[in-house]
């Protein structure tokens, strides 16, 4: 079920010669090892390094709630360095190990890259809300999916009126899904009165983007969404600033994360919106959360608080995910395979975490829909996200 210490045998032996490494050697034989597989470097590096932190976070406090089966957890980090390639070449030494579950990455195309290593397990959790996986497969995700996080945005949007919307992409694969997501969308009855006015795109790698920002001035939005990563984000923000447009823009997920809003500070739109699960309305009145959600997230608050880590998105895909597995796990016996931790969780409904009830019956690979969802508001003043809307994406104040 778990990758116990490979080396506990050598940490034996080193007992038996010099006969002070005891404690040690008997931690290591009960401590279980999961493997998690992040972009610690590189250009998901952003994401990959808060998610350590935050996991290692989730680590303490599953210990503290007496680990798995009275066993201490210990998460196990690799490094794919943004590399599909790498991920790959990771994931088959991993899964050689015959692990109960293997956890990340977080960038959608590394997540697709290692899936084929386990379509029959182990159990693959990925971070990204991006990929989708197939039903009743071995591969999970966390967050609400990307396509909830934007229809909670569309709604917010229709119900202020602004229903003239630019959309900027990347050609890569999580902006070609955006896009196709995007245009999906507003061809349900729901939005019938929303018009993407401008559909633009650009390489992740550009670092000018006037010709797609004036298309977008010439279209008159109301507001533009700007699905991009990492610097690809900052990207477009510049671009709305050099081309003078002062429109309320959203965000991709991705970009949710304190350290960008904090190096992109200088150039961020007034008015920046994120589609996001419900841990962001923590404190908020009024959005009828169970109490043992609201639990949960005072809990997670306390811990990324006391680390003295930001809680954001990234902090966000710490949390739940490790607890459901390790839930899971303490409930079945000892030793529980791949089979048995997937079969578990695809039966698994009523589970409160920090993003709301989830409910993998209903939702199969990933537990929540757009009901989980919604949408936040950075503000700059108070360096903090601050909820914009109830659950759904329906706005708290018109």
């Amino acid at each position: 079920m778990f990758r116990t210490w490979r080396g506990a045998a050598l940490i034996f032996a080193a007992v038996a010669i010099f006969g002070s490494t005891a404690g040690i050697a008997r931690a290591a034989a009960d401590t279980a090892d999961f493997d998690v597989v992040l972009p610690l470097t590189g250009g998901g590096a952003f994401l990959g390094g808060t998610q350590k932190q935050n996991i290692e976070q989730t680590e303490k406090v599953i210990n503290r709630e007496g680990g798995l089966h009275g066993k201490p957890i210990r998460f196990v980090f690799h490094d794919d360095q943004t590399s599909p390639q790498l991920a790959v070449q990771l994931t088959t030494d991993i899964v050689a190990n015959h692990p109960a579950v293997v956890f990340g990455s977080t960038i959608s195309a590394i997540c697709n890259a290692m899936t084929p290593l386990m379509q029959k397990g182990p159990v693959h959790y990925c971070f990204s809300p991006s990929v989708r996986p197939v039903t009743g497969g071995f591969e999970f995700t966390s967050q609400i999916a990307s396509r909830d996080q934007q229809r909670a945005l569309l709604t917010y949007f229709r119900a202020k009126g602004w229903t003239r919307i630019a959309l900027i992409t990347t050609t890569d694969a999580s902006g070609q899904d955006a896009d196709k997501s995007f245009n999906d969308l507003v061809k349900l009855p729901e939005f019938s009165d929303i018009n993407l006015v401008e559909d633009t795109h650009f390489n992740p790698s550009d670092v000018s983007i006037t010709a797609q920002m004036a298309r977008i001035a010439a279209a008159n939005p109301q507001v533009v969404i700007s699905w991009a990563t990492a610097a690809a984000g900052a990207t477009v923000f510049r671009g709305l600033v050099q081309a003078g447009l002062d429109l309320p823009v959203a965000a991709s997920g991705s970009n949710m994360t304190y350290g960008q809003m904090t190096d992109y500070a200088a150039f961020l739109p007034k008015q920046l919106f994120f589609g996001v699960s419900a841990w962001a309305a923590h404190g908020q009145a009024g959005l009828d959360l169970p109490q043992g959600v609201l639990d949960e997230q005072k809990k997670f608050f306390a811990a990324m608080a006391a680390a003295g880590l930001h809680v954001d998105a990234s902090a966000d895909i710490g949390w739940d995910t490790e607890r459901i597995v390790i839930s899971a796990l303490n409930k079945l016996p000892p030793g529980a395979d791949a089979a048995q931790l997937h079969d578990y969780l695809e039966h698994l409904s009523g589970y409160q975490g920090i993003d709301g009830i989830y409910d993998f019956v209903k939702v199969p690979q990933r537990g929540l829909d757009v009901s989980n969802a919604i949408v936040v508001r950075w503000d700059k003043g108070a360096k903090d996200w601050l909820p914009a809307s109830k659950l759904t994406g329906i706005p708290l104040t018109q």
